[in-house]
């Protein structure tokens, strides 16, 4: 898609950021992109909504590269990463962000599609991610690896069982990537994100959120309160972070 030219000096930071296209990623996107001496890959499935992501990011920013990407397949998880060599020269930061949410049901209601279905995008996707990304940075002998769970994968959401056990799988995907690359220099930590009000929840009926917003003491939040968390992680500053769970949930885990 759509390329800028590159400009200032090749000490810029390269970032990858798959599921760009919703609140969330977009929001990731403009943080990350708006940070001095940062160039961009985004992805997303949907053409639309990553136009709409690279439509809103700041006018101050590095070069930007798109690409479609559905992050159960390997192979288009692997592109995104090629193109972010071949572009720039290098990766330095990959945030592994798309995702969906389950079916609302009890366990027996929920067919083995919608259990397979959560796996695919949000454990797989982040599984294809670490492995396009690592050989990379393991070459450089430096990364950060930056995944996105969610605070269902440390609590017990009713009715959302593929959600819960697949981002209690990438919590520990992070902890396990983090212990595995450290001696390569390449870090892997997770964002655990509460409830937020995204296009994510746009077939669920304004109803079915209340019982989870009673149980956010601040209220839930909007992508742009998560963003701070991702751009830790994706700095120097946490240079010496990695298999952590960035909680920031608005006091849901907190009782």
């Amino acid at each position: 898609m759509t390329a800028e030219p590159v400009s200032g000096s090749a000490a810029r930071r390269v970032v990858a950021i798959t599921g760009a296209g919703g609140a969330l990623g977009a929001a990731v996107s403009g943080q990350l992109a708006g940070e001095p001496g940062t160039d961009v890959v985004l992805s997303d499935v949907s053409e639309a909504a990553l136009e709409a992501t690279v439509a809103g990011l700041p006018a101050a920013r590095g070069a930007v590269e798109t690409a479609l990407a559905d992050v159960s397949d390997f192979a288009q998880v692997a592109a995104v990463i090629e193109l972010a060599v071949e572009r720039f020269g290098r990766l330095d930061v990959l945030v592994s962000n798309a995702g969906v949410l389950s079916p609302n049901g009890r366990i027996h209601n929920l067919d083995t599609e919608d259990w397979e279905r959560a796996f695919r995008i949000n454990v797989l996707g982040a599984v294809h991610g670490i492995r396009a990304a690592v050989p990379v940075m393991r070459r450089q002998g430096s990364g950060s690896i930056v995944l996105t769970a969610s605070v269902a994968g440390l609590t017990a959401w009713s009715h959302a069982a593929p959600y819960c056990a697949t981002k209690a799988a990438v919590i520990q995907l992070a902890k396990v990537g983090a212990v595995e690359y450290a001696r390569d220099g390449i870090r892997v930590n997770c964002v655990c994100p509460g409830t937020f009000l995204s296009a994510i929840h746009a077939d669920l009926p304004p109803e079915a959120l209340d019982p989870i917003a009673a149980r956010h003491p601040l209220g839930l939040g909007a992508a742009a309160d998560l963003v701070g968390a991702y751009s830790y992680l994706a700095s120097d500053a946490s240079r010496w972070t990695t298999g952590s769970a960035m909680v920031v949930d608005g006091g849901y885990s907190a009782p």
